[in-house]
């Protein structure tokens, strides 16, 4: 069986690990009325709009 010839340092083993660890940035979609950013399948909350009709009241 193979047997390392030395310890593996701490900065390599905490990098080698963190790798997978990133999380992803979340999706964005642009509003069709008011052109804002929002995250797909949800309520604008800028306009309140949902698929081109008014959901939500805002000022």
């Amino acid at each position: 069986m193979a047997v390392p010839k030395q310890k593996t340092g701490r900065m390599s083993t905490h990098s080698r690990r963190s790798a997978n660890s990133k999380l992803p940035t979340p999706a964005r979609s642009l509003c069709p009325q008011c052109g804002s950013p929002k995250l797909p399948h949800h309520v604008c909350a800028n306009c309140g709009y949902y698929r081109d009709r008014a959901v939500l009241e805002t000022e």
